[in-house]
């Protein structure tokens, strides 16, 4: 089986005061805001091998060098649905399988996620319906589809440390076994911010 694959980056736009707000008190409002800037650039410009089509979701129009950089690099912008995470998540799953066989969700906040760790993600839909990859603080920072229930997004806990728990307990349910991936970390809170600077990528 060779899926068409589609890759799905939801972001929010880069604007001062209201990105990254849990960094802030570390960073300052517009530092937090370069920092997710560099974050969503790193992302966009992960390998596009495996993926039929890319789509930078964002909550926000873009400046003119955002919009020119995913353009370049190959990304299709698109403004995000409305409704809460989960809705928006969704609908974003919704639409890309109505075009192609898969999903891949992602956000920006996952430097350590690779190329390696989204070819590992394709490999593991051509086998299963359901891939997912953990995230250290209880969420996840992947989530692939080859089909689709509201039951994985409507009333789940987003931001907290219960919702790839939940989301096992949801699949259960559903009697839909997932591949699991590897756990990363993610940038979220000031403690992440020493990693982050170990990696000696952006800061």
């Amino acid at each position: 089986m060779n899926l068409s694959i589609s890759l799905h980056l939801l972001a929010r736009a880069p604007v001062a005061g209201r990105v990254k707000t849990r960094l802030i008190p570390a960073l300052g409002a517009q530092g937090a805001c370069d920092l997710q800037q560099l974050l969503l650039e790193r992302a966009l410009q992960l390998p596009a091998r495996g993926f039929a089509e890319r789509f930078l979701w964002l909550d926000d129009l873009p400046d003119a060098g955002l919009q020119a950089l995913a353009q370049r690099l190959g990304w299709t912008l698109v403004e995000q649905p409305a409704g809460d995470l989960g809705e928006r998540m969704r609908r974003i799953a919704a639409l890309g399988l109505a075009e192609s066989d898969a999903v891949i969700l992602i956000g920006n906040d996952c430097p350590a996620l690779d190329g390696g760790y989204l070819q590992a993600a394709c490999d593991a839909l051509q086998e299963q319906s359901v891939v997912i990859g953990p995230a250290e603080d209880g969420g996840y920072v992947l989530l692939g589809l080859r089909c689709i229930d509201a039951a994985l997004f409507s009333d789940m806990p987003w931001g907290t440390e219960r919702v790839f728990d939940m989301t096992l307990q949801r699949l259960q349910q559903l009697d839909w076994r997932p591949a699991l991936l590897p756990a990363l970390w993610d940038v979220d809170r000031p403690e992440d911010l020493s990693r982050l600077a170990a990696l000696n990528i952006l800061i």
